[in-house]
């Protein structure tokens, strides 16, 4: 560290806590604290280690150090996208708190704390309250948060970048919304290591003045740069980089070397799947009995937190874990990160590189584990990005209806509203700053009787509006049944996995549960599992020695950045760059371009070939495997109403292949436009996407009660309870506020349709097709998938190289193209 030179204007406490470890105040912990004294709202983005938690805590600890120090009551509210983040936080701010001899009380507060602390909370508060979006948004229904924010003067959001684009930023826009109006004077700060575009950010952190046409924005500040990471690929000693698959199961031996050269090392995987799998092959070779560790989101709240402190104490020589793990916690004894798989974004492996090190002055050292050939690709990708510091990220979308529709009756349940006063503070938050009258009205219409198709049924009725104008609840029991069934995340049907004796291992889904006999063994939580018998929502289990098979995990798969897909493209045009590629990566794609052709930036390469007895054709989209599976699945439509009977498609995060009976001669008639409003809206309507979607937004909008006193709904039950509203609503009122929700998830989060829509628009522009006598080496990574899709991918690595190389030996038979236009 640099000499200490604390400013005159720094309390003597915080300056001589400096002092004594040797420390400086950064740049932009300066920036910050100048921008609290000047009471503005501000945005810091700065590396991993740079002292960004202790710059957005530096105001309140100078006010606390000052000479009239605060009094009771909160003072600031820091709010997280995790629960062990904010408590990692708390463990981190207490001991300067304590060494500066500041009498400053912090508590956090989540779903694991206990009822009587957060009663106690409400009536009387810490200075510092650590919390989560849900659980503010819960804080805020009391009729007692008026007096409890009355005083607020800070409010830091940390990581801003991991939830600010999603619902739960949708919460939180509309909890700060409500903030301003009971404590206008509070400054906010937002945090955060990788942002693409911090403009936004800006935006969407300060509060909107209403004036027309003015968007607010916080100011930026940026921090001090910090040491380059060092980033490498990883690749086989003896073997060819695998075709297909996505586990890495070959790099198995080399990692436990890694591992063992070094003092403690994070694992980050794409999946919760293969977190376990890796897991396990990390044991089955691991001779010297290394503690290693397991860490996801469907392991119990216990054995997470098991977990969390063998790593805060060094405890653990390894740790495998996957998005769980990709933010903020201060472990600074880690000294490599590996990335199984393809990053799918520099932002996101930048984060996960940032685990390693966490100090701004010391490299943070990463290893990528590239599945597959095109993984390599995206591996390289994301390296360049990374060296040359550029950033991607999700864009902003416009605020959900369902969480307005929660958060309209968060306020009733904390007192009664005038509807033109909430619209006002509503339309306070940028996401939501769109919302006129007529669709306010529509939401509290909903919120009050469930809407027209609704109305007769008395379980509806939440609130009330009187003579005077006045929404208030329609009885008082609705403020405790909208306090137990409030939240954003929607898990999928799970069930609980417990030993006899009640000690509880995690979740795992109810289809895949529902499939398990008594007898049957199954790996979860890093241990071998027996069934002994299915009750009331649990997998009773015991160890057990035999093999098992391996959990399957619902949810989306993380999504292709735009940013790097256009990167991998620019790297199959740049010829003279593949001399730094392995020689079989090199050979594969000088075959490429020697059978048909590369695609280029901007460009889709369409390839049709036969293989097997069925007519192939391969879409080079580039767009993602959610993009690509929704296009499979219109595509294979048109290609049955145009007589070209289709047997099925089969996509990965680069490439769609469809295959038929009769041959596809020019592809641009199946991607034309319309296919977004005819073959999509029927696709979604048709199939359980809308629902799927409807249950969510029925769920989080309050419209179904997953929790009643003394009792939980299965998933089962909930899923029966949305499907027969759903049917109601489709039937009788079409443009029901919840069923233009559900279309909105369907559009944009499960189907991916901005980006198809951009696809087809390049198609139409850009389409190059290239007619072969068999298959091309490009093609081959995804038709080795093809009847491999519900099997665990990573335990067929082998038996795909094994079962593909007739296919691979003809792909790279150096034959001339037949036709090409």
């Amino acid at each position: 560290m640099s000499a200490p030179d604390p400013a005159p204007d720094l309390p003597p406490a915080i300056a001589a806590w400096f002092e004594g470890r040797g420390w400086r105040v950064r740049r932009h912990q300066w920036e910050m604290l100048a921008k609290a004294r000047a009471g503005s709202h501000a945005l810091l983005v700065a590396d991993t280690g740079a002292g960004k938690t202790l710059a957005g805590f530096l105001p309140t600890l100078c006010d606390f150090a000052g000479k009239a120090p605060p009094g009771e009551g909160l003072h600031t509210l820091y709010v997280s996208p995790l629960k062990a983040l904010a408590q990692d936080v708390k463990r981190n701010l207490l001991t300067p708190i304590a060494e500066m001899g500041l009498a400053i009380r912090v508590e956090t507060r989540s779903g694991d704390t206990p009822s009587d602390r957060k009663k106690r909370q409400r009536e009387r508060p810490p200075h510092i309250l650590l919390t989560t979006p849900e659980s503010l948004s819960l804080l805020l229904s009391y009729p007692e948060s008026l007096d409890l924010f009355a005083g607020l003067r800070r409010i830091v959001i940390d990581e801003v970048h991991a939830f600010a684009t999603d619902k739960r930023g949708d919460l939180l826009a509309l909890s700060l919304a409500r903030l301003h109006t009971i404590a206008p004077q509070a400054q906010r700060v937002a945090l955060s290591a990788t942002l693409a575009n911090p403009r936004d950010f800006q935006e969407w952190l300060a509060p909107q003045t209403g004036e027309e046409g003015e968007i607010a924005a916080a100011h930026l500040v940026l921090g001090e740069v910090g040491a380059e990471p060092e980033v490498e690929i990883l690749l086989p000693l003896e073997e060819r980089i695998p075709w297909g698959g996505h586990a890495g199961r070959w790099a198995i031996p080399q990692l436990y070397a890694a591992i063992k050269a070094n003092r403690t090392t994070l694992l980050f995987t794409n999946t919760r799947f293969l977190a376990e799998f890796i897991f396990q092959c990390l044991w089955d070779v691991n001779e010297d009995h290394l503690p290693i560790g397991i860490h996801h989101g469907s392991l119990s709240t216990e054995a997470r937190r098991k977990v969390e402190e063998a790593m805060a104490r060094g405890e653990l020589r390894a740790l495998v874990c996957t998005a769980s793990l990709d933010l903020g916690i201060d472990w600074g004894d880690i000294d490599l990160v590996v990335q199984m798989g393809a990053p799918k974004g520099s932002s996101r492996l930048l984060q996960r590189i940032g685990r390693a090190g966490h100090r701004l002055d010391v490299p943070s050292r990463a290893l990528l584990v590239p599945g597959n050939r095109f993984e390599f690709l995206e591996a390289m990708a994301a390296k360049d990005a990374v060296d040359e510091g550029q950033r991607d990220g999700e864009p902003f979308r416009p605020g959900s209806l369902d969480v307005l529709a929660q958060h309209v009756m968060a306020c009733a349940c904390a007192g009664p509203f005038h509807e033109a006063d909430l619209l006002a503070e509503v339309r306070g938050a940028l996401a939501y700053s769109w919302v006129d009258e007529t669709t306010f009205q529509r939401v509290l219409n909903f919120v009050a009787d469930g809407g027209y198709a609704l109305k007769a049924y008395d379980r509806f009725k939440r609130i009330v509006r009187d003579k005077t104008g006045v929404w208030r609840l329609a009885h008082p029991n609705q403020a405790q049944r909208h306090r137990m069934n409030a939240g954003i995340i929607v898990d999928s049907e799970m069930l609980t996995v417990r030993f006899r004796n009640g000690r509880s291992l995690g979740k795992v889904e109810e289809r895949f549960a529902a499939a398990l006999s008594p007898g049957d063994t199954f790996f979860f939580a890093g241990t071998s599992l027996e069934v002994e018998g299915m009750k009331d929502m649990e997998v009773v289990v015991r160890a057990a020695k035999r093999s098992a098979t391996i959990p399957s995990y619902g949810g989306l798969r993380l999504p292709l950045t735009t940013h790097l897909a256009t990167r991998v493209q620019e790297m199959l045009a740049d010829r003279a760059g593949w001399g730094r590629f392995p020689d079989d990566v090199r050979e594969w794609l000088e075959m490429q371009d020697h059978r048909s052709r590369l695609p280029s930036p901007g460009e889709l390469l369409v390839e049709s070939f036969p293989h097997g007895g069925k007519h192939y054709t391969a879409f080079y989209t580039f767009e993602g495997w959610n993009a690509n599976q929704s296009l499979g699945m219109l595509i294979t439509r048109r290609m049955e109403d145009r007589g070209l009977l289709p047997g099925g498609f089969v996509a990965n995060d680069y490439t769609l292949a469809v295959w038929g009976l009769k041959p596809v001669t020019d592809p641009r008639p199946l991607l034309s436009p319309d296919i977004l409003t005819g073959e999509f809206v029927e696709w979604v309507t048709e199939s359980h996407l809308l629902r799927r979607a409807f249950r969510e937004v029925a769920v989080i909008s309050g419209l179904v009660e997953r929790q009643h006193p003394g009792q939980r709904k299965t998933g089962k039950q909930v899923t029966f309870s949305t499907d027969l509203i759903y049917d109601v609503l489709r039937k009788y009122e079409p443009d029901h506020v919840l069923i233009e929700a559900a279309w909105a998830d369907a559009r944009s989060r499960m189907t991916d349709v901005g980006r198809i829509a951009e696809l087809l628009e390049r198609s139409d522009r850009d389409l190059v097709h290239v007619t072969l006598d068999r298959v091309s080496p490009l093609a081959v990574p995804v038709m080795t998938m093809i009847g491999r899709e519900a099997v665990p991918q990573g335990a067929l690595d082998d038996e795909l190289l094994l079962e593909a190389e007739g296919l691979i030996a003809a792909a790279m038979r150096p034959d001339e193209p037949l036709e090409g236009d």
